[in-house]
């Protein structure tokens, strides 16, 4: 089953002050009502209408308007969304040679679409966590060898 692979909203897509402003009105009110209470929005042109909004929800909302307002762009990509090799190797920020070596490697799971390479974002999450934690430990070793040499 694919899943869409979500929202893009483009640098310079959004008014850049207008972000801003609403999102420090969200932390503001994030801050005076800590909890894990829903929060309940009220339109300003919404009458007596108002949205009730679960918190996280609200807290990466206030993520995605600061950004906005950096001028950065946003993409929402669902765990479960199925993406390219193209897509999933600009993810993680290599070749599509390289990650189809992963992918038939068996690094990474992915599944066959006809004759087409389909990869879960998930998974990819997965596995740039697991290469992040064996470059550290990687460097920590070469720390450690550098102090008992006395090079450090």
């Amino acid at each position: 089953m694919s899943v869409r692979t979500g929202g893009v909203i483009r640098p310079g897509d959004t008014d850049a002050e207008l972000a801003s402003r609403a999102a420090r009105r969200i932390r503001d009110y994030l801050a005076a009502h800590p909890g894990t209470d829903p929060v309940s929005i009220q339109g300003e042109l919404a009458g007596d209408d108002t949205l009730v909004v679960p918190r996280a929800a609200t807290v990466m909302l206030a993520q995605i308007l600061a950004l906005l307002a950096s001028g950065q762009g946003v993409q929402i990509i669902p765990d479960a969304a199925e993406l390219t090799t193209q897509q999933a190797a600009e993810f993680l920020n290599v070749s599509r040679p390289y990650l189809i070596g992963l992918l038939e490697a068996g690094e990474i799971p992915y599944r066959m679409v006809g004759t087409h390479r389909r990869v879960r974002f998930e998974d990819l999450r997965e596995y740039r966590r697991r290469d992040d934690l064996k470059h550290r430990q990687a460097a920590d070793e070469l720390t450690q060898l550098s102090e008992e040499l006395g090079l450090y």
